[in-house]
Order: structure tokens, then C-alpha cells, then sequence
């Protein structure tokens, strides 16, 4: 256990950074896999949108330091083949 007041409140902040990192990557795996069966089903309408909010969701986590700059490009880069693949054919 910590002695200090610091390390009391180094803890408390820890806890709080975990719960919101882990809120964050929580949101971003839904997200994925809702876009995923959307792909799946092949709705251009669903997987247009589900896109947007994607790599929007992608960029704010890249933004507040969750996941690395690089893993959201390369993510959101896959998403974008697979909505290009649904898109595209007729």
C-alpha cells in the first residue's frame, strides 16, 4: 500500500486513466465489429456510415494517446479496403 500522499494520488490517477483507456478500446472493438457484419451483410448504406464513425472513433483514441498514431492509420486502412470492396462491386 502507498505511504505518501503522492502515491495515494498517483494510484487514484492511474485507476482513473485505466477506466477511461479501457472505456475507449471497449468502444473501438464495437464499433470494428458492427462495421464488420455490416460488411458481412454487404450494406452499402450501413457500412458508409459505420465508416464514418470508424474513423472518427479511431482518430480520437490515435488523438488522446490510447493507441498508437500508426495502429489507428493502419486500422482505419483495412476498414477502408473492405467499405472500398462493398462499395465498389455492383
Amino acid at each position: 500500500m502507498a505511504h505518501t500522499s503522492s502515491a495515494r494520488k498517483r494510484i487514484r490517477q492511474s485507476q482513473k486513466k485505466h477506466a477511461r483507456n479501457s472505456y475507449v478500446k471497449t468502444t473501438l472493438r464495437t464499433f470494428n465489429k458492427k462495421f464488420n457484419k455490416a460488411v458481412e451483410a454487404g450494406d452499402k448504406e450501413q457500412v458508409q456510415t459505420l465508416f464514418r464513425q470508424c474513423q472518427k472513433k479511431f482518430s480520437q483514441a490515435a488523438a488522446k494517446g490510447v493507441i498508437h498514431k500508426n495502429t489507428a492509420s493502419r486500422k482505419v486502412s483495412r476498414l477502408a479496403q473492405a467499405a472500398k470492396k462493398v462499395l465498389v462491386e455492383s
